[in-house]
This record gives C-alpha cells, sequence and structure tokens, in this order.
C-alpha cells in the first residue's frame, strides 16, 4: 500500500519561555532563557500533527544574537517559524524530506530579510524549522497510521539506523561558569563522557590569546581533577573529552598551541572529539592534528558533511533537535556512504525532545573508542524548570528518560513507545489551542 499524499488545510503556533538556572555561556556569549515554539499542523481529513522546537540564537547564528535583544533575536526566529506555516497552508505532501528541500529556499530568504542579514546562516533558518518540521512527521505518521520510529524512517536512510543500543553514555555539558567541583561530582555521580567548552572570552574583549591561556588552563585543572578515572564503556578504560570550541579559534597555529599543552600534561590522547575549532568561513585541512574534528555548525546541510569530510573532518554532529529530522536523515546518510561516524549533540532541549534525538542516538553506530553509544543532554542542568519539564513528557516517569550511572538504558519499552514521540503532550496541546 502507498505513502497518502497529506493535504495541510490549517496551522498553528505558540511559544513558551523557559528560564534558565543561569546565564548560559558559550560562543563567548550568554543567553538566560530559551524559547520553545509549538507547531500544529491539521489536515483537510482532519488528521493532526503536534511539533516542537527549542530555538538557539546564539548557536545558530552568533551575529544575529550578537545584533538584537536576547528576545528580539528570539523573536525574528519565531518570526520565521510563522512565516513557513503560511506556506505551507494549502500545500500537500508525500515527504517531509521532500516538502522541507522544498521550502527551505525561500524560508531562508526571508529570514536574511527580517534580520537585515544577507549573510544569515542556514542553521538559523533550519532551527526555526524544527517545530514545523516535528509536525510535518508527526501529520504524515497519523495520516499513514505510522506508531514507531523504524517505519517512520524512509528505507533510503534506514541502513545508518540499524543498530539497537541497550545503553547510551549520557554527555553532560560543562560550561565556561561550571565549577571544577562540580565537574568532578558529575564524574563520582557515574557521568565519564564530557562535553567541555572552549573558547571563553574571559573579559569580553575578545582577545584571542587570553582566550587560548584561559582555555589551556582550564583544561588542565579538569584534566588534573578527573583524567586518571577509570572506565568500562572505552576501550583503552580511560575518560574521553569532548572539546566544544563553537568555531572561536581563529587560526589553526593557535589551535595547536592548546593541543601542544594537551600533549604536555597527558590529555591529549584522551580528546575523544574537538568540534568546531574555527569559525566555518576558515576553510582549512585539519586532518594533521591528530584529534577527530568535528562539524556542527558548519554542516548545514548534506552538502557540507561532504566538503567537511574531504578536509578532514572525522566526525559529524547529528543534531535533529536543532537542523531538523529530515535534514538529519539526509546528512546521516552522506556520512555513512564516506564512513564518518555521527553521534547526536543536544541543543539544551527539554524532555520530549531529548527523546526525538535519542531515537536516533539509539540507532546510530557507537564511536570510536566506545564500546557503547552517546547521548548529549543537558536541559537537567540548565532550566529552572527541569522537574516540571519532565512532566509534560507523555511518559513521565519511564525509566529509559532516567539517567543512572551516567547512562541511560533502553529497554523493550523504549523501542515499542519510540520514546513517546507519537504522543501528543498535553501541556504543548494546549499551547496550541488544543491540537
Amino acid at each position: 500500500m502507498g505513502v497518502k499524499r497529506v493535504k495541510i488545510e490549517d496551522a498553528n503556533s505558540n511559544f513558551e519561555r523557559e528560564p534558565l538556572i543561569r546565564p548560559f555561556g558559550f560562543k563567548g556569549g550568554y543567553v538566560s532563557e530559551v524559547w520553545q515554539s509549538v507547531v500544529c499542523l491539521k489536515s483537510t481529513s482532519g488528521a493532526r500533527g503536534l511539533g516542537i522546537g527549542t530555538q538557539s540564537v546564539l548557536w545558530s547564528d552568533a551575529s544575529v544574537f550578537a545584533s538584537h535583544t536576547e528576545a528580539g533575536g528570539n523573536a525574528l526566529m519565531f518570526a520565521v517559524t510563522e512565516f513557513a506555516l503560511k506556506l505551507l497552508r494549502g500545500t500537500s505532501f508525500t515527504s517531509p524530506v521532500k516538502l522541507l528541500e522544498e521550502l527551505l529556499g525561500e524560508v531562508h530568504e526571508y529570514g536574511k530579510k527580517i534580520t537585515n542579514n544577507p549573510d544569515l546562516r542556514l542553521t538559523f533558518t533550519l532551527n526555526s524549522l524544527v517545530a514545523v518540521d516535528n509536525a510535518l512527521w508527526m501529520l504524515f505518521a497519523n495520516e499513514n497510521n505510522i506508531t514507531n520510529f523504524n517505519d517512520l524512517i524512509p528505507e533510503e536512510y534506514r541502513p545508518a539506523l540499524s543498530y539497537r543500543h541497550k545503553q547510551l553514555a549520557s554527555i553532560p555539558l560543562m560550561t565556561y561558569g561550571v565549577p571544577l567541583n562540580e565537574i568532578v561530582k558529575a564524574v563520582n555521580d557515574g557521568y565519564f563522557f564530557l562535553k567541555i567548552k572552549i573558547g571563553s572570552d574571559p573579559d569580553g574583549d575578545g582577545d584571542r590569546e587570553k582566550m587560548l591561556h584561559w582555555d589551556m588552563k582550564r583544561f588542565e585543572e579538569i584534566h588534573k581533577a578527573i583524567g586518571d578515572v577509570r572506565i568500562e564503556h572505552t576501550e583503552d578504560g580511560k575518560i574521553p573529552y569532548y572539546l566544544d570550541a563553537n568555531g572561536r579559534y581563529d587560526s589553526k597555529e593557535r589551535l595547536q598551541r592548546f593541543l601542544d599543552h594537551a600533549e604536555k600534561i597527558g590529555a591529549f590522547d584522551q580528546i575523544a572529539i574537538l568540534e568546531e575549532p574555527f569559525p566555518e568561513e576558515y576553510e582549512v585541512d585539519v586532518s594533521d592534528l591528530g584529534v577527530r574534528i568535528a562539524a556542527d555548525e558548519s554542516a548545514h546541510s548534506d552538502t557540507d558533511v561532504r566538503k567537511r569530510t574531504e578536509m578532514g573532518y572525522g566526525a559529524i554532529a547529528l543534531k535533529p533537535i536543532a537542523k531538523t529530522l529530515s535534514m538529519s536523515l539526509k546528512i546521516l546518510k552522506v556520512a555513512y556512504q564516506v564512513n564518518v561516524p555521527c553521534f547526536c549533540a543536544d541543543l539544551t532541549v527539554i524532555p520530549i525532545l531529548v527523546d526525538w534525538n535519542k531515537n536516533v542516538a539509539a540507532r546510530i553506530a557507537p564511536l570510536p573508542g566506545m564500546k557503547i553509544g552517546v547521548l548529549e543532554t543537558n536541559g537537567h542542568q540548565n532550566y529552572r524548570r527541569w522537574n516540571q519539564l519532565l512532566r509534560y513528557h507523555p511518559h513521565y516517569g519511564a525509566e529509559w528518560m532516567k539517567t543512572k550511572q551516567g547512562l541511560f538504558h533502553l529497554d523493550e519499552d523504549f523501542y515499542a513507545s519510540s520514546g513517546g514521540i507519537f504522543e501528543i503532550s498535553k501541556h504543548y496541546r494546549n499551547l496550541v489551542g488544543g491540537c
């Protein structure tokens, strides 16, 4: 039986502002709240699809963040979401992936216009479309009686999603402001794969030399505190470091000085991933750095993935919760074809979106050197209302939602329910008039 053509009759949207525990520092900037956008799509047959997206203006385009107030930047991104919904009304589709392809160009041009930024990064537009894309997938699922993530994924993308992990390492985020004692506590609590932000702007003056020395000192302190801990989930038994520079290093030479320092203190061999060291426009071969360089923001699309792998990038940060599931499937397919490993990174998303990400992380191959899969999630560290946000999840209290000794345990119930993504959260449904 073929796939049903879905015609969108109406669309509704809203957003909710979630305060953070403390300012969240990365890319040399800080955010104090995160907007959650909610989209409801209705088809002519009466089916509905609810989608949620977490906005991150600073991550997706730091220039938009810098040129507006925090609320102003978020409002612009939500306006791009609204524009996409305007285009969707009356549209028919049989594939969310193809519909996103058709939408993206026009929506991106609108984004450039309202931000007054002709160089607007594609990630800004993709971030604005996450709630839209999720709603499209759910509407498509409801129209076609699909109730499982495996069946939702088109066949051409399934080879890259053939794993079925029983455990995922939960990766917490250590931003500039996280005290050393909290990092040590996290390791004592069982977390062992740590994402550490580098690229700080300690005096707020953009001085890259100060940044380098701050980074070297910070990394040395962390390594001295936890570097000797032994674990069972890596091939070498050592704690792996996941460093994220968010494009803050201005040259390969400066990054090499950081890596030389890591070698000096004995931490070099434990760097599992060094993500986005350079600005996107700084195109240089990274294959001789001796560590696995990962692309995140610079891998906007499947085309960018090919380009980055040719430059020596050795991993791709998948973000279905930041760049849409549709684009992430295309990115994953290309990475799989060229044998470049992927992993699922966070955008400080809410619990429901953690499980959208978890569905992908549970099915992709483990990173080299790892015995199990990985999933970054840091919302529990950053949202003031995290415990309340957990209650908005349709499967609140499920064992697979909990991190135990640094691990998510994925049982039969997780795979049978697909992490609850096919069920509608009452709270978010009410935000869009009872979708």
